[in-house]
């Protein structure tokens, strides 16, 4: 991982380190949408039946053979992306790649369907293998606080360049009489440009070096999956993005028949309002990478699901229904309420950046090392399922009569129950959603020395206790997460129980309250630092009631006897006086005390040895850096 000073989103794209990989990236997925595209258009239009079956046949069929590879051959996928050098396996891929583009150039020029399909095929193959690579290869050459920006890139370019690609395969087929050919050619260009680039990332050493590559792709699918289910956030976020590409692919797949059939439209219309859902995908990426504060911030996931939702049932809601009237484009945006048709594709796709580029990021930073290759192998396994899925649910809701707006509000519901789902099993994301809506409404944070929070190994976070919601606001400002060690009363309040568990926190009683709860915490608190966790704790051992940071308890100087590990030292400023404080009486009695927009602050240390660090000590240092401002 680079160890180099954050850059900006615009700095990242001509960093060596991750430009030539981008612009790899958005030439493999621009060729394949044009070779699919223009092999589509060759058979609906020029070539007649293939292997004695009808276009439309074969257009489905084409549709299944760029996507079996991705469930035959996923697994190895991972494992060789995992065992080899990424940089050389990619350089490697993009070769054989201006192979099948020579191939299907030669398919164009005969006008041969067969050829053509095993041209797709192998296409199919090479981005099974490409698609392991691009994500597990970016926490090598990115710096942790790059991770957001980088997916963001690489989310947004992957769907322009599907627009792209297709609006280039139309164009060239277009031409008279040998547009086939130069689509070919222009796949077999684009192919070696790839290549070029590719040349340019750096070595990506392998991960898992002594890594047996089992051949048997059933074995290791499911192999892939257990390792993914292993850890809970990872398969839910793996679950999240493949649920949102079942979403995707089925509007994507239902613009040209939505256009046409519901609002009366023609291929420009088609090509608008898919610019305009991937233009939104792309907007959400990089407003994503803004709004995260260049960390994972996974409290967007819940408002992408809530865009989602709304966007689609207010699509069925301005669909226009009865047989439509023939329009066009610049007609059609002439009317003022089909811009509520535009506003609502947009905010599907500004919600789908929402929701996936921090899943994406979330799936890098948790995942081993060792295995990454392979989680994200099995990650796309998933979404290749859950896109056959999202086709067949296309087609039955097809055949029983639904039109195509229910069908959007059918997904849109379906999307809501998908959410409630998740987020019951891993509330974590709701949690940091709401915390993240209140430091950007009720409250401005800024923060200093979140640097000083060590990115690997323990560590024992301490920090002043002026409210009840400090410990939410400093595990959304660090990238870790951090095992709070909780009052025990309130641990045990039916209300607050769920909540405790639900961030990991640690109870801990005072002795003469309960002294296996008591021991029971110092064991839990040793175990989480010596598996390499950062433990969090506030140690005047409850909330503030007068301002004044309190004497700090000898729980520290217990832990650190234990567990010799490096303290970081924490202040928070701005907090007393606020709701979530007992200034004044009551916490969380007066709403909106101050207003919006409050100011506060987290200021963090470095990390201080333990070694003869007091309660007294640890209380100055804590002290010092808070100053006068409560």
């Amino acid at each position: 991982m680079s160890t180099d000073p954050s850059r900006s989103t615009s700095q990242l794209l001509t960093a060596r380190r991750f430009g030539p990989l981008f612009a790899t990236q958005f030439c493999g997925a621009f060729n394949d949408n044009l070779f699919k595209n223009a092999l589509i258009l060759l058979v609906a239009f020029k070539t007649g039946k293939v292997m004695g079956m009808e276009p439309a046949m074969i257009v489905q069929l084409a549709a299944g053979l760029f996507i079996l590879p991705f469930f035959l051959f996923s697994a190895m996928a991972g494992q060789v992306a995992d065992k080899y050098d990424k940089a050389r396996l990619i350089r490697i891929i993009k070769a054989i790649e201006i192979g099948i583009a020579t191939l299907a150039t030669f398919g164009f020029a005969t006008a041969h369907g067969e050829l053509l399909l095993a041209a797709l095929f192998m296409m199919g193959l090479h981005s099974t293998f490409f698609g392991p690579l691009k994500y597990s290869i970016l926490p090598q050459h990115l710096h942790e606080d790059e991770l957001v920006a980088g997916n963001a890139w690489v989310e947004s370019a992957t769907f322009v360049a599907i627009l792209a690609g297709s609006l280039l395969a139309g164009v060239l087929m277009s031409i008279k009489p040998d547009g086939a050919i130069y689509a070919g050619v222009a796949c077999v260009l684009i192919a070696i440009a790839g290549y070029l680039t590719s040349r340019g990332i750096p070595d990506a050493p392998p991960s898992a070096p002594d890594l047996r590559v089992n051949l048997n792709p059933l074995t290791e699918t499911w192999r892939n999956i257990r390792l993914v289910y292993r850890n809970r956030t990872v398969f839910h976020s793996t679950m999240g993005i493949s649920w949102f590409w079942f979403y995707g692919a089925l509007f994507l797949t239902q613009f040209a028949p939505f256009v046409k059939d519901v609002l009366g439209g023609n291929e420009m219309m088609v090509t608008a309002l898919l610019g305009t859902f991937i233009v939104g995908i792309a907007l959400g990426a990089f407003l994503c990478e803004r709004l995260s504060g260049k960390h994972v911030e996974i409290g967007l996931v819940p408002l992408g699901s809530i865009g989602l939702s709304l966007a689609g049932v207010d699509l069925w809601l301005a669909s226009p229904s009865g047989v439509p009237a023939p329009t066009d484009l610049m007609a059609f945006v002439s009317h003022l309420a089909n811009w509520r048709i535009l506003a609502d594709l947009l905010l599907i796709g500004v919600a789908g950046g929402f929701f996936t580029v921090p899943l994406y990021a979330l799936i890098q930073q948790r995942s081993e090392p060792g295995e990454r290759s392979r989680v994200i192998a099995a990650n796309n396994i998933l979404n290749a399922a859950f896109m056959v899925a999202s086709a067949g649910f296309a087609a039955l809701a097809l055949s029983h009569g639904l039109s195509i707006p229910q069908i959007f509000l059918a997904t849109a519901i379906m999307n809501a129950a998908v959410a409630v789902y998740i987020y019951g099993l891993v509330p974590e994301f709701l949690i940091r959603c709401i915390v993240w809506v209140l430091i950007k409404t009720v409250y401005r944070l800024r923060a200093s020395g979140l640097e000083h929070v060590p990115e690997q190994g323990s560590a024992l976070i301490v920090c002043n206790h002026p409210s009840f919601i400090d410990a939410l606001i400093i595990s959304a400002m660090c990238r870790r997460p951090i095992r709070w060690v909780a009052d025990y009363n309130m641990y045990a309040k039916p209300g607050l129980n769920y909540f405790f568990r639900t961030i990991g926190a640690i109870p801990m009683a005072a002795a003469r309250e309960d002294r296996s709860v008591l021991i029971a915490a110092y064991d839990k608190i040793a175990a989480t630092l010596e598996a390499g966790e950062l433990i969090g704790i506030f140690p005047e051992g409850r909330v503030t009631d007068t301002g004044e940071i309190e004497a700090f308890k000898g729980g520290v100087s217990k832990i650190l006897k234990r567990n010799p590990v490096p303290v970081v030292p924490m202040a928070l400023r701005g907090m007393w006086g606020s709701f979530f404080s007992r200034k004044d009486g009551a916490a969380m009695s007066k709403p909106l005390r101050r207003g919006f927009f409050n100011h506060i602050e987290l200021i963090v240390s470095a990390p201080v040895s333990p070694e003869n660090l007091t309660p007294v000590a640890l209380h100055d240092i804590v002290q010092g850096l808070r100053g006068d401002q409560q």
